[in-house]
């Protein structure tokens, strides 16, 4: 993976203040894969556009992601350590775009989801319908085509299962015990959300080192970019002990 440098991600937190969830996330999408057109992105398979996202949270800020949660039962504030490693290597392999399936007399053919046709299933009245309209490549029974909505509930929940198993890290979820009640708690690993989050701290600490170095030596931004981050650090504890 080829990581864009400082200025790069200072000027991709940049363009993801004015964005929402899905812009920000196909914002880091583009830094883990620069090479990519963002057509070609928001099209792939949700999971590996996860997969993408860890491995660029490992190259940019390690393998230790720090999370916290209430429990559910209780309140008590829990916080964990996970490896994004573990995450990473859970979330890669081989995914087939199209999945198939016989169910009860019928054929069916579905596209697995990407982001962008999660965020425009997100935007109908029924998101769950909306996504089977959109990634339903056909549907015969007894050699007849039929509509999305014409599959019964069963059938729409057994395309479900398919799709969820064809692309398991599409959905990451945690299952966290309370170390105070014993109930467990039950949440999705938003990583896009979890890995923005990470890079905003990471840039408002960053500008700040630079208004300080840029008070104290009169350093322009791309100058003081160009360190590196022990040399930054080197000078601003200077700048401390004057």
């Amino acid at each position: 993976m080829a990581i864009t440098g400082t200025a790069g991600l200072l000027d991709t937190w940049e363009a993801g203040l004015a964005e929402a969830p899905a812009g920000r996330a196909l914002l880091l999408h583009r830094t883990a894969r620069p090479d990519s057109d963002p057509g070609t992105l928001v099209a792939l398979p949700v999971g590996e556009r996860e997969a993408d996202l860890f491995a660029l949270r490992r190259a940019l800020f390690g393998e230790r992601m720090q999370v916290r949660m209430d429990c559910r039962t209780c309140g008590q504030d829990m916080e964990f350590d996970l490896d994004a490693g573990r995450f990473a290597r859970s979330a890669t392999g081989p995914r087939e775009p199209v999945v198939r399936l016989a169910e009860d007399g019928w054929e069916i053919e579905f596209r697995l989801p990407g982001p962008a046709d999660l965020t425009a299933a997100a935007r109908s009245a029924d998101p769950r319908a909306a996504l089977l309209a959109r990634c339903l490549v056909s549907a015969v029974r007894d050699g007849a085509p039929a509509p999305a909505g014409a599959l019964p509930t069963h059938v729409q929940r057994r395309v479900a299962e398919t799709v969820e198993t064809a692309d398991p890290a599409a959905d990451l979820t945690l299952d966290v015990r309370c170390p105070e009640c014993g109930a467990a708690t039950r949440a999705e690993l938003d990583i896009a959300s979890y890995l923005w989050t990470e890079l905003d701290s990471w840039a408002r600490d960053l500008l700040l080192d630079v208004h300080l170095l840029a008070t104290a030596y009169g350093w322009s931004e791309p100058e003081i970019l160009a360190l590196s981050p022990l040399r930054r650090r080197y000078y601003l504890e200077l700048c401390a002990d004057v």
